[in-house]
């Protein structure tokens, strides 16, 4: 794991704390307001902030000019060109249905399992379903996949 500088640290903490103290869901709001705005000059300036600190890989993209799409949510969410993520001709090979980092791996213990950052959550919440199908999952193992923000978002089954 990388070591952060107390000045990260302090600026994760803060972060952190921002998130208990601040308005969640007035928040969410307008974020989703604002990543669905097809206002010209708010979305030229959100996906262009957006290209200059994570650089994501357009080349990939179904439509690679960042300026074509209708919102930050269409660019965020973008498509890939086809046979940019070839499958594995192998059927005993276990591909990712994203790009991302593996942060957590382990069994599924007594229906629980570990999560991103550290929250323990019951199989069957996950799986949104009852506890008859989860029951099929205990025993087996997991992977939590952490997608930074320059990661590609658009999760394929």
């Amino acid at each position: 794991m990388p070591r952060f500088d107390p000045s990260q640290r302090l600026r994760v903490r803060l972060f952190v704390l921002m998130q208990y103290v601040l308005p969640q869901h007035l928040l969410s709001r307008i974020v989703l307001h604002l990543t669905r705005s097809r206002l010209a000059p708010l979305k030229r300036a959100l996906i262009g902030a957006f290209v200059r600190r994570f650089h994501p890989r357009m080349d990939e993209a179904l439509e690679s000019d960042p300026g074509r799409y209708p919102t930050f949510n269409a660019f965020f969410t973008r498509g890939l060109r086809p046979g940019a993520r070839p499958l594995p001709s192998d059927p005993l090979a276990i591909a990712s249905p994203v790009d991302g980092t593996v942060s957590q791996i382990g069994h599924l213990d007594a229906g629980r399992i570990v999560q991103a950052k550290g929250h323990d959550y019951r199989l069957e919440a996950l799986l949104a379903t009852d506890s008859q199908w989860a029951v099929r999952f205990l025993g087996g193992s997991f992977a939590t996949l952490y997608l930074a923000p320059s990661d590609y978002h658009r999760i394929h089954m």
